[in-house]
């Protein structure tokens, strides 16, 4: 129970009914709730967040849903204020709301670019400034920014969405160093390719294979190999790591 009585929200984990494909924030939750926390999950996909709540609750643990469009202060206050008098603390934020484009530089509109720009780094950064509160009168906490790979490096696409992850990446690092020393953590998570709701589009075609050929170790990741390093970040066992980047990737990075 590495987890036992803590408190976790998790925007964007409305994807984590048994049986469908997960994201990320869904296969989170359910590991969460294995190792002993309670979660909210916030996302704007009301349906399938309701019925991953409810899932998780037939199977013995505390969940609740709350509908979190993360470019929203309100909607983060709400969400934060719903755990709070649900739970009555926050001890883990895990900032995993995100879409993906493809677009080059010149392809790419100002509004693809504000939109990206939005839901990433200004989800991550909302999120966090309305968490820290909260994790303040418990006496810390932990936040965990679900970046990319391609927080890291480039590629031929993606101009905008490469942007925002990278800005994820570098704002984790400035939140760390100044909440330290009230013993809130924040790290980022770096995934690589993975099989999820985002990258569904793609499963039956060559870009699927073209990439898999990239990636050292000749596969794409699951949703539940991202989550096991997520809940390591969430647990007290990383209670010395801050500021740092955990790259879970197949060693694409590594090349």
């Amino acid at each position: 129970m590495r987890l036992d009585g803590k408190v976790a929200l998790i925007s964007g984990g409305a994807h984590g009914v048994k049986g469908e494909m997960m994201g990320f924030g869904g296969a989170s939750a359910w590991l969460f709730v294995q190792e002993g926390a309670r979660v909210v999950l916030g996302d704007i996909a009301v349906e399938d967040g309701e019925r991953t709540a409810a899932q998780i609750r037939d199977a013995g643990g505390e969940a609740l849903f709350v509908k979190l469009d993360v470019t929203s202060a309100e909607d983060w206050k709400a969400a934060v204020q719903a755990t709070l008098s649900s739970f009555g603390r926050l001890d883990v934020l895990v900032n995993n709301a995100g879409t993906g484009v493809g677009y080059n530089l010149e392809d790419t509109t100002e509004e693809i670019w504000d939109s990206q720009m939005n839901v990433h780094a200004k989800g991550a950064f909302l999120g966090t400034k309305h968490a820290i509160p909260a994790m303040r009168k418990v006496g810390g906490g932990s936040i965990i920014n679900i970046s990319s790979i391609y927080g890291i490096v480039g590629s031929l696409g993606g101009t905008a969405y490469h942007a925002a992850k990278g800005a994820i990446r570098i704002f984790t690092k400035a939140a760390a160093i100044q909440y330290a020393a009230e013993n809130i953590r924040v790290n980022s998570v770096h995934p690589g390719f993975a099989t999820t709701p985002m990258t569904a589009g793609g499963s039956k075609s060559d870009w699927r294979a073209a990439v898999t050929e990239r990636v050292p170790m000749g596969r794409f990741g699951s949703p539940e190999e991202i989550a096991h390093g997520i809940v390591y970040l969430a647990s007290d066992e990383s209670s010395y790591v801050t500021g740092s980047e955990l790259v879970i990737d197949g060693g694409f990075t590594a090349q």
